[in-house]
């Protein structure tokens, strides 16, 4: 059964900007996400005798990497969840990778959270500082990529 308008009581979702956590951990904001995605291959069959169609089946999941844009961090808790998880962090873990859950929330215009992606085994990937320039007035921008196992979306109540 498709939704109805009914079902989304006439709102429509705006978010300006985006929150990412880690372990409960706020790391920064951000003003565009992608990635939030998820593949299914498809394996396919051919039947001996039935030339008018061929079998599908689903396969592996799998989830491209997640790119925030946009943001900047105002802690240091980013930096500190990159150093668990890669270069002496990850050597002195005996070369274990620390895997993370990390959520994006989506924020609506008076701060109340509309919706979450947590996202499961997340670690960083890349990150990108701000480009700087004495002779611009751009904002300063970070931008961070995780890789992940895939997410589970939920809902927050009153929305």
């Amino acid at each position: 059964m498709s939704p109805s308008m009914d079902d989304f009581k006439g709102i429509v979702a705006v978010s300006p900007m985006f929150l990412f956590e880690v372990d409960g951990v706020t790391i920064g904001t951000f003003q565009e996400i992608s990635g939030l995605e998820l593949h299914v291959a498809v394996k396919e069959f051919e039947e001996g005798g039935q030339n008018g169609f061929v079998h599908k089946f689903p396969g592996r999941a799998s989830w491209p990497h997640i790119v925030m844009k946009a943001g900047i961090t105002d802690s240091d808790a980013l930096f500190q969840w990159v150093t668990k998880s890669s270069g002496d962090g990850f050597a002195s873990a005996g070369n274990k990778i620390t895997r993370s859950t990390g959520a994006v929330t989506a924020v609506n215009t008076d701060g109340r959270r509309l919706r979450a992606w947590d996202i499961q085994d997340a670690f960083p990937v890349r990150w990108s500082g701000p480009r700087f320039s004495a002779g611009a007035n751009d904002a300063l921008q970070e931008e961070l990529e995780i890789a992940h196992h895939g997410f589970v979306s939920k809902t927050f109540s009153g929305t």
